[in-house]
């Protein structure tokens, strides 16, 4: 019986679903190692033929039209892709980026040419995506960006600089935050969309040495004049680039609490599992009536998660889910996701500060949760215009 034990909601009781679980299961044990996720881990990165492999598998654009290359399935695919990888501890892996947060701005916010030209490419693998949202001086505020995308004959000539870019080192389909009119705030805001190979004056910086998330490589990128055509403008008009990202942000909080609520689950399991086995003082560490009360309190707190999570779910698969809600589900879980692994990494004692054992991973990569997607401040910000 898993630790938290919330039955399935309702919505995740079809057989296509099930089935679906299971072969992406499947796919993530024989192709997702210890050894090699241990090498992605060294190395920094995935290699591009771990995406490729995704592709052919169907964990790509899973919820992508078929007309566009895609499996025309629905949220509860990308579900799936993301709840397998957690349960399988797949790292470093940005399937959560590419499928629910990147795809998506192409789905709903793309022309018909763009849709056609870029979507079957992102759902093989053959495209590995990256969003460059954040620059060296600006985080959350996106309003104050100063990288520009400015008219130049038949296209736009791309100038500035981002950083914390995931997926920086190996995407070659990069959605650039731009200013297009430097004099507006929002209304200034264009999406450009870049394919890298072959563009002049596009350079990758450094890979970034982070506290977590060894697998997955976040850099720099520089923008010296790079030229876009005119048809590379998501949506094909100008100034719509910031409604466009407010649009599609309940889903990437909502998608960073379903994280954070993975990782609440299989903390608390590997601790429990680790209490269990491990002895001090002639008795395991599960006996001690502080272990038991450690973990009660973490269990119904991570309850109360789950069930507020898998109701946030069902608004969004119902498009009810509103913008602060999904803040409130990102900033909580992720408060409890810091809380839980800190205590379940108290539990382990020495081992829990060994790199070796999942505990210890998961403390340094969960940090982030509460910084990208919008700092929690930025969410209780949001959560009080709310009241």
């Amino acid at each position: 019986m898993a630790v938290i034990d919330v039955p399935e909601p309702e919505y995740m009781q079809d057989e296509e679903i099930a089935i679906f679980s299971d072969a992406v299961g499947k796919f993530y044990e024989k192709h997702a190692p210890e050894k090699r996720v241990l090498k992605w881990r060294e190395d920094g990165q995935v290699e591009r033929e771990f995406w490729k492999e995704a592709g052919a598998a169907g964990l790509l654009g899973a919820s992508v039209p078929e007309e566009y290359g895609g499996h025309g399935g629905d949220f509860r695919h990308e579900m799936v892709v993301i709840d397998q990888q957690g349960k399988h501890g797949v790292e470093g892996f940005s399937a959560s980026l590419h499928n629910t947060v990147i795809l998506p701005y192409l789905v709903r916010h793309g022309t018909e040419e763009q849709k056609k030209k870029y979507l079957p490419k992102l759902v093989s693998g053959e495209l590995v995506s990256a969003i460059a949202m954040t620059e060296p001086g600006v985080g959350s505020d996106l309003q104050s960006i100063t990288t520009t995308a400015l008219k130049d004959g038949n296209g736009y000539r791309i100038n500035g600089a981002k950083t914390y870019i995931s997926n920086g080192q190996i995407a070659d389909f990069i959605i650039i935050v731009a200013k297009t009119d430097p004099k507006e705030r929002a209304k200034g805001i264009s999406l450009m969309l870049l394919e890298t190979e072959g563009a002049e004056g596009f350079q990758r910086g450094k890979k970034l040495d982070k506290v977590g998330l060894d697998a997955q490589d976040t850099s720099e990128l520089f923008f010296d004049d790079v030229f876009v055509p005119a048809e590379n403008v998501l949506g094909g008009e100008e100034g719509k680039g910031f409604y466009q990202l407010m649009g599609e942000l309940p889903q990437e909080r909502l998608i960073i609490a379903m994280g954070g609520m993975t990782v609440i689950e299989r903390a608390l399991e590997e601790t429990v599992k680790f209490t269990k086995e491990r002895k001090a003082f002639g008795q395991t560490i599960w006996d001690f009536q502080n272990t038991q009360f450690v973990l009660a309190d973490l269990k119904a707190k991570g309850t109360a998660a789950k069930i507020f999570v898998n109701d946030c779910i069902a608004k969004h698969l119902k498009g009810e889910l509103d913008v602060p809600t999904a803040c409130m589900a990102k900033y909580w879980v992720t408060e409890l996701q810091g809380e839980v692994v800190d205590k379940c990494l108290q539990l382990h004692g020495g081992a829990g500060y060994i790199n070796d054992y999942p505990i210890a991973r998961m403390f340094r990569d969960s940090r982030i949760s509460r910084i990208f997607g919008g700092s929690n401040e930025i969410m209780k910000m949001v959560i009080a215009r709310s009241m």
